[in-house]
């Protein structure tokens, strides 16, 4: 059984039953019942993924993948391909957004090299699956072979089953990939079959002529490779990228290791996307961080059923949404657990 189908399997719906315990807990907190909104939302939540109501969230790890894209060959990004690798030495050293952010909420970020067009050679603190040294131009023809997307999907179910072995309890998404909006624009498009004008934006900051020729660029490779929507993997491999298989992949071994994951932004759900393609199921382990500015962004939380927890007008990616997003996860975790009840607090529930 190879990974993919192992982890495919072993996904099923989250605890319905251990959901209406937490919130019956919640109800009795000392407060108007619901007052609290969303944070009961994700205590409930939280508490069905895991099996536990008082769920772990001490350890908290940001996987940020690093993939280069051909069809930079077509002038779709404000930046060239050279600044995948430079970010990535940004990250190692703690420099970039996503370091920031995750620092604030005490998470730990590791980055994955799984598709740059960069030898790092012995880098400290790198994470090293290189599937290929970059997708393929998809406007001449598929992004990446299916053996290529499959082991791309893999390295994060592979990362997946390492974290819920070491103990990690909340897990996020973040990517790195210049040019990285085009095919996560692409996949949208060829699962929703919505007019790509609809669902592609600046990315980067580029102009108007430019966007143009990005839907061009977009509509020329889905007529070209004719992507099947019945087929998840077909639609990553004919059009999306290395580091948004190894989300994909991520989140489909967070789903079967009954670990919450919280999905970044625009890149980010591109590739949660294709993971419930895959399995529907996995929507009941996801937290989507936030909503990107990126317009295509709302077609691919409306198609999974997730409502973004923050609107900050972010289009960053490296998984700066889901770090801020795990604080306000974590904070719903608290109140689960360490409010006081009416009868603790000997305060009478009429009273309030």
């Amino acid at each position: 059984m190879t990974l993919l189908t192992e982890a495919l399997s072993k996904i099923c719906p989250v605890d319905a039953e251990l959901m209406a315990q937490a919130q019956t807990r919640l109800d009795n907190k000392t407060k108007p019942v619901g007052s609290l909104g969303r944070l009961e939302e994700f205590a409930r939540r939280m508490a069905a993924i895991t099996g536990s109501l008082a769920p772990d969230t001490e350890k908290k790890v940001v996987f940020t993948f690093a993939g280069d894209h051909g069809v930079t060959d077509e002038g779709v990004s404000a930046f060239p391909r050279e600044v995948t690798p430079q970010m990535v030495y940004n990250f190692l050293k703690g420099g970039a957004g996503i370091n920031v952010l995750a620092r604030h909420v005490g998470a730990q970020v590791r980055v994955v090299d799984i598709g740059v067009d960069h030898d790092f050679g012995d880098t400290p603190g790198l994470i090293v699956r290189k599937v290929a040294r970059g997708t393929r131009n998809f406007a001449q023809g598929p992004a990446m072979t299916r053996e290529e997307a499959v082991a791309a999907l893999e390295v994060g179910i592979g990362l997946a089953n390492e974290a819920k072995q070491e103990g990690v309890a909340l897990v996020g998404t973040g990517e790195m990939g210049i040019g990285n909006t085009t095919p996560s624009a692409a996949i949208i498009a060829a699962f929703s079959g919505l007019p790509v004008p609809a669902v592609t934006h600046r990315g980067t900051g580029i102009g108007d002529g430019a966007l143009a020729n990005k839907v061009r660029v977009i509509e020329a490779g889905l007529a070209l490779n004719q992507p099947d929507p019945k087929d998840p993997i077909d639609v990553l491999a004919k059009v999306g990228g290395l580091e948004i298989a190894g989300i994909a992949g991520l989140i489909l071994g967070c789903a079967a290791n009954r670990l919450p994951v919280v999905v970044d932004g625009f890149i980010s759900t591109a590739g949660a996307l294709v993971a419930c393609e895959l399995n529907p199921h996995v929507r009941d382990y996801l937290f989507a961080a936030h909503q990107s500015v990126e317009v295509g962004h709302r077609a691919m939380l409306d198609r999974i059923g997730a409502a973004p927890i923050l609107d900050l007008q972010m289009r960053l990616g490296e998984g700066t949404g889901g770090a801020l997003a795990m604080g306000l996860i974590e904070a719903g975790v608290r109140i689960l657990t360490e409010m006081a009840t009416f009868e603790e607090a000997g305060v009478a529930e009429g009273d309030y």
